[in-house]
């Protein structure tokens, strides 16, 4: 036999799926603004196939040289699906990249996202309060060398 039927189905299919899902699916093409940021989307493609078939029966075809042959029926199909859904999008511009996200969650990214700037200001404030609290602590001290002590050098 040239081939079985469900190895042509299998491949129309997934040559119809290689056409639909590539790398610019998942990663878009960028989209520059008048500012000069460029914004990536970026989405999560999900993608199925199954195939199936079979032979049954068989009937009766004239062959090669008018010999009568037996060939089998064959029923079978195939299908696939493709889900693409919206992560978010990169941003980058302003020397920083970041990551929009799309869902419900983009109050606890954005969180996660600022948590480093939050540190860092907070370490600022308190190297402040330390720099501020280690000059207070060193006035009383100069201050007590520099004043005179009663009845000397009189």
């Amino acid at each position: 036999m040239a081939g079985q039927p469900i190895e042509s189905l299998m491949k129309t299919a997934m040559e119809n799926i290689k056409e639909m899902v590539n790398v610019n699916t998942v990663v878009g093409d960028p989209v520059e603004s008048p500012d000069g940021t460029v914004i990536i989307p970026v989405s999560r493609v999900s993608c199925g196939f199954a195939a199936g078939g079979g032979e049954f029966g068989s009937r009766a075809r004239d062959g090669e040289n008018g010999v009568q042959e037996q060939a089998p029926l064959f029923g079978g199909g195939s299908g696939g699906g493709v889900s693409v859904k919206p992560v978010g999008f990169l941003v980058v511009g302003n020397g920083q990249i970041r990551l929009l996200p799309v869902d419900c969650n983009a109050v606890v990214d954005r969180m996660i996202d600022v948590a480093p700037q939050i540190i860092s200001q907070i370490q600022s404030v308190l190297d402040r309060h330390n720099t501020r609290r280690a000059g207070a602590a060193a006035a009383p001290a100069a201050a007590a060398a520099v004043a005179p002590t009663p009845g000397a050098g009189v």
